[in-house]
């Protein structure tokens, strides 16, 4: 599949869950938000039926996001049934951490090839305050039991903003270098007034290398991070709704109205 200026979209991130455990500064406001209601939400077998038709139409590398993808239950099951589909090359998911402890070998077992861990500080007392009370040896404890199944490479988001200091950000890449994990920056995004850059260690905000498309837990499928336009699955059908997401995929990111990642999918 290639969009109107040429490029191949082959990359698809499926947010299973506008919810999270933690309520980190720059990604939720401490009164929280309004949450779809679990009607809204897509089953698994929808977002399966979705991903098979992706696929069938060139995508070939799945990323499962959030909010915080191992808060749905039974998220493990629905890993299962992605590995099932023929001809994706490349399944991972990206968590904050906390609950890897817990899921990792089940993930592993279930056919999920690597994780990406958001993790802004190492500081135990500034990841408290980032987080809004979260607990960072969990999120250490966490990537240990992804390094020791398998979920590898892990690579380390670190969101560098108003709210995080070089000292943070450090922190986080010392902690990369001792453990042999990727590190990669990514600057603080404006909604708003549509301002981002290229990820530092990645390929993400490189509007020309494009190759996403997004899935929202409630079933929108997103050409664009910066960008209002979306096709209602539930609407169109999966099929129309990919075709049209890439006909309309805008060659650059802008301005847009919404303003928090987790009702997207980072």
């Amino acid at each position: 599949m290639r969009d109107s200026f040429n490029r191949k979209i082959s990359y698809l991130r499926i947010s299973v869950t506008d919810r999270c455990n933690l309520r980190c500064r720059y990604c939720m406001p401490a009164e929280g938000l309004k949450l779809f209601s679990h009607d809204d939400i897509l089953s698994f077998e929808q977002i399966v039926e979705f991903t098979r038709v992706a696929v069938g139409l060139g995508i070939t590398k799945i990323k499962l996001t959030g909010g915080e993808p191992l808060v749905r239950h039974g998220i493990t099951d629905l890993v299962s049934m992605l590995a099932e589909i023929d001809g994706i090359d490349d399944l991972g998911m990206t968590t904050n951490g906390v609950l890897l402890e817990e899921y990792a070998r089940q993930l592993a077992e279930a056919g999920l090839g690597r994780v990406n861990v958001s993790l802004d500080t190492t500081n135990p007392g500034r990841f408290s305050m980032l987080t809004r009370g979260g607990d960072v040896q969990r999120v250490f404890d966490g990537i240990a039991a992804g390094i020791d199944a398998g979920l590898t490479p892990i690579k380390l988001n670190c969101v560098a903003g108003s709210f995080t200091s070089q000292s943070d950000i450090d922190s986080v890449k010392e902690f990369a270098d001792k453990n042999r994990l990727r590190f990669r920056v990514i600057r603080l995004m404006d909604f708003e007034n549509g301002k981002f850059s290229v990820v530092d260690g990645g390929t993400g905000g490189d509007c020309k290398q494009c190759s996403r498309l997004r899935l929202t837990s409630n079933g929108l499928v997103r050409p664009c991070l910066f960008s209002d336009i979306a096709f209602d699955v539930n609407e169109l059908g999966n099929e129309k709704a990919i075709v049209k997401a890439i006909e309309y995929k805008p060659q650059t990111g802008g301005p847009c109205s919404h303003k928090w990642m987790h009702c997207i999918g980072g």
